[in-house]
């Protein structure tokens, strides 16, 4: 089935589900935003939103996190109840629901947030009042933003260069690492990406495409040595079970 057949049957389920992102945000409450995205056009993924934790506004662009589940492609899951923080501090549990066709091809999600700053504050008083306060673990940092520049900005910035590491600085392995990261975080999904990254590194779009595709051929060859590791020790094993049996 080619793309264009399965077009119709997405936007019917988008348009089914766009009414329900009301009425789950008003079950929650205040503290909850329901986000309805449409992945085939991530820099304007946000085609419904209901509440208001993240920021972002309908047109929007998706988060990291999207950008994350776009690249897995159809290995992509169902995240829940994943905590992170935003930039402006607050404590946020979310989950997020991938959509599917009839294909099981991956376009789009439901994301649905919680703002739990109150009850984490609550919970960490509490905990002091009786006596059994520690110390709470570093929560990661999630980038929502209405533009997607923004968003592959801070990746950017929360890698090496977050580190005051020039890319002249960086020896080729180095280099091939972070557009390895760059791309299993799902940066290079979104269309100019490559051009953008490439302005913030200091070098040619050509030298970006280059890069980009050694650091996926040797991911390749990783992936395809592990492959052939795990056969040859499986046939081992298979051989030295049956010499034991005989």
């Amino acid at each position: 089935m080619d793309e264009a057949s399965v077009e119709p049957e997405r936007d019917a389920i988008i348009a089914t589900l766009t009414p329900v992102i009301d009425g789950l945000a008003a079950t929650f409450g205040p503290m909850c935003e329901v986000v309805l995205h449409d992945y085939r056009r991530p820099e304007k993924s946000v085609v419904a939103l209901a509440g208001s934790v993240t920021g972002r506004a309908v047109g929007g662009a998706m988060s990291e996190i999207g950008m994350r589940i776009v690249a897995r492609g159809e290995d992509a899951g169902d995240e829940l109840n994943y905590v992170t923080r935003t930039r402006t501090g607050k404590t946020v549990k979310s989950s997020t629901m991938v959509l599917r066709d009839s294909t099981g091809a991956v376009f789009g999600a439901v994301c649905v947030n919680l703002d739990v700053s109150a009850v984490t504050e609550a919970r960490t008083l509490l905990g002091a009042l009786a006596g059994i306060g520690g110390t709470s673990a570093e929560l990661p940092v999630t980038t929502f933003g209405n533009d997607i520049d923004s968003v592959v900005d801070v990746i950017l910035d929360d890698h090496h260069l977050g580190r005051h590491q020039s890319w002249a600085g960086l020896d080729r392995a180095a280099r091939l690492e972070l557009f390895r990261s760059l791309d299993e975080r799902g940066v290079f999904a979104v269309r100019r990406s490559v051009e953008q990254v490439a302005g913030r590194l200091g070098i040619s779009r050509a030298s970006a495409y280059s890069y980009l595709a050694q650091a996926r051929a040797a991911s390749d060859t990783t992936s395809d040595t592990r492959s052939d590791t795990t056969s040859d020790t499986r046939s081992d094993t298979a051989s030295d079970s049956a010499g034991g049996h005989a």
